[in-house]
């Protein structure tokens, strides 16, 4: 394998900058609703890569199957409805608590491979479950003493974990087809019209917010969506899924301290432990479970 043209170590932690940046950006466009920021976010991401798609992938949609197509649109749904919930949270909720809890997707992802495709668990990967569904427990605890909003904002948080996880329990096989260029332009174009629809019925306005809304609308389809979810994409060509997925788990880190900064929100006692806790638990949990890919591969390998 050909040398990177750059770290991917760096890649990852441009990637986790970015990618932090997301709740606080949306806080800051508080004049539009969550729907709205959603939209922008998908429809200037699709605008972007756009071109691309025209000059180097446009032959590849004549070979795609009804149910490619099919499982490509229901991931965009899902993805919208992830947005939604998410990004709603956050006009309930703090960036902590938003951000941590939407961070246990790993776990709800493999749940649904064990419900759906069976996977098994190793006796560590059930331990750092319970050990991250007990921080998440803290903080839901703590924030319910602050108000009763603010644990709804957290339950749509969670929600917002779910939909994401079906997001990629959805695409999951339809990735093993496409390119990664043709497959995210499908599910953003797919997600972008849900969420019209979604404001058409709920009648958002699509216009009429201030101008420095549409610079972050603009920022959160570039930096979280290009140089966030598109860099670890990248990374994945030099560094392993674990790798990757430890340093996602740090991005609650990253939006907390960001949101310290541009907010200034604190972060109370309930969300430092149960965040701290959630943050261990997850990282217990992807060791474990790459451990256990690990001896599954090397016993496949010893059999041939």
């Amino acid at each position: 394998m050909r040398r990177p043209p750059f770290n991917p170590y760096i890649a990852v932690v441009i990637g986790v900058i970015t990618v932090s940046a997301s709740a606080v950006l949306v806080k800051l466009a508080d004049q539009a609703p969550a729907g709205i920021i959603a939209t922008y976010r998908l429809l200037f991401a699709v605008i972007i890569m756009l071109p691309l798609v025209l000059l180097k992938y446009r032959n590849e949609f004549r070979l795609i199957s009804k149910r490619d197509w099919l499982l490509s649109t229901l991931a965009g749904f899902f993805l919208a409805l992830h947005f939604i919930l998410w990004f709603e949270s956050l006009n309930y909720t703090s960036v902590a608590s938003s951000v941590v809890l939407v961070t246990l997707q790993p776990i709800f992802a493999f749940l649904g491979t064990y419900f759906f495709f069976k996977e098994r668990f190793s006796a560590g990967a059930v331990i750092s479950m319970i050990i991250a569904l007990m921080g998440s427990f803290i903080i839901n605890w703590g924030d319910l003493q602050i108000s009763g909003t603010a644990l709804f904002g957290n339950m749509l948080a969670l929600l917002g974990a779910i939909m994401i996880t079906i997001y990629f329990l959805s695409g999951q096989r339809v990735r093993r087809n496409l390119s990664l260029v043709t497959y995210t332009f499908i599910v953003y174009s797919a997600s972008t019209v849900t969420l019209i629809i979604y404001n058409l019925v709920l009648q958002n306005p699509f216009f009429g917010y201030p101008s420095d809304h549409w610079w972050i609308f603009l920022a959160l389809a570039i930096f979280p969506t290009f140089f966030g979810h598109t860099l670890f994409n990248w990374a994945l060509k030099w560094l392993s899924t674990s790798t990757i997925s430890m340093g996602i788990v740090l991005e609650p880190v990253g939006a907390s301290i960001l949101a310290y900064f541009v907010l200034g929100e604190v972060v109370t006692w309930p969300q430092l432990l149960g965040g701290t806790i959630v943050i261990f638990g997850l990282l217990l949990f992807i060791v474990s479970t790459s451990r256990k890919k690990k001896v599954t591969i090397s016993k496949k390998g010893s059999k041939t």
